[in-house]
């Protein structure tokens, strides 16, 4: 039986996303995400900003290359990932990253052009999981 390992992070994309491709040809996109939370400390109204790394795969990642930009919205659903391994010195690293199975996009940003419907576009996958060869970025 599975454990529990699920996430949705929304926020803004803080750059263009980066596409690769497995040495199987499958398709691979990475991004960043950036999210804000507002709280308030001694009356004033606090910003806290978390960057969090997203991967998608197959066909899901090939649309996300295709139509998201840096500022673009998302909202992403997905599982944590980690990854462990030595640097050169032989010392441990380690670090999570969010693996989307589904990726609704937001409105696009105030100098981008919007949709004549105003309506969000949604792309769902089954999560295409190739992590052999996952490349770093």
């Amino acid at each position: 039986m599975n454990n529990l390992n699920s996430i949705i992070l929304e926020g803004n994309l803080t750059r263009d996303p980066l596409m690769d491709t497995t040495p199987k040809g499958t398709a691979v996109c990475h991004f960043t995400v950036a999210s804000n939370r507002y709280y308030k400390s001694e009356g004033d109204r606090q910003e806290e900003v978390g960057f969090f790394d997203v991967e998608v795969w197959s066909r899901l990642a090939e649309t996300c290359g295709e139509y998201l930009t840096k500022g673009r919205g998302v909202r992403v659903v997905g599982r944590l990932k980690q990854d462990r391994w030595a640097n050169p010195e032989g010392e441990p690293r380690s670090r999570v990253r969010i693996v989307g199975e589904h990726v609704e996009f937001r409105a696009r940003p105030k100098n981008d052009a919007v949709d004549e419907n105003g309506e969000t576009e949604t792309v769902e996958t089954e999560a295409a999981e190739e992590n052999a060869a996952v490349p770093a970025y």
